[in-house]
């Protein structure tokens, strides 16, 4: 699996979760050093355990030294569904804004961001609206940050296994997609030159990852 050229290093963060921890081992068996940010010193060890360089850093205090010496930077940061609309806003949406801050004071210019189906008309649902007010104000300034950017809005995430299937693009309607290929979308988004500017949504039972990518 060939990797872009310009981008050796890229940092994750969000590393430490259920996305991001499959994310890693993906990136490096394509050939990426990977910085995985993570919030404590605990959860360093499981991040060398999947070969990545973990850096310490919090998305509501100082985290801007991860980004010394990366190409790419991948945002698969969340609250958690647990979390109140407080913590979602400081996460999910300053936190974003933040990374696309810290990722253009260093010249970090390539940026994934993976956001949530239904971000471009949060009142669709009451009770996650808070949630997706947060990604859809995020995924905004992203657009407007001048950066190579792709925002990734999946469905309702399963834990099954990858079926390296997916459909790709505007409004999709409902359905569902693995963490799984989640993942590996994120991996092809940054190899595929075609993703960049680009907003869609992905769901599973399409066509295999990179051919629906090349029809964005």
């Amino acid at each position: 699996m060939s990797q872009t050229p310009s981008i050796a290093t890229v940092l994750v963060i969000g590393a430490n979760g259920k996305v991001g921890r499959l994310l890693v081992p993906l990136l490096i068996a394509a050939g990426y050093r990977v910085r995985a940010m993570v919030r404590d010193d605990a959860q360093v060890p499981g991040m060398r355990e999947l070969g990545a360089e973990p850096v310490v850093g919090d998305l509501e205090g100082e985290f801007t030294h991860a980004l010394h010496g990366c190409q790419a930077l991948v945002f698969t940061a969340g609250s958690g569904g647990h979390t109140g609309a407080d913590k979602t806003a400081a996460v999910d949406g300053m936190g974003a804004i933040l990374s696309v801050d810290a990722a253009r004071e260093r010249d970090v210019r390539r940026f994934v961001m993976v956001s949530a189906r239904g971000a471009h008309d949060p009142d669709r649902s009451e009770a996650i609206r808070h949630y997706l007010v947060a990604k859809s104000i995020a995924d905004g300034y992203l657009a407007r940050s001048g950066l190579d950017h792709t925002i990734l809005r999946p469905g309702r995430l399963t834990d099954d296994q990858p079926t390296g299937r997916i459909r790709a693009g505007g409004d999709l309607g409902s359905g569902q997609i693995t963490r799984g290929d989640v993942a590996a979308t994120v991996v092809a988004a940054l190899e595929q030159p075609r993703t960049i500017g680009k907003t869609f949504e992905i769901l599973n039972d399409g066509e295999p990852i990179r051919v629906a990518l090349n029809s964005i």
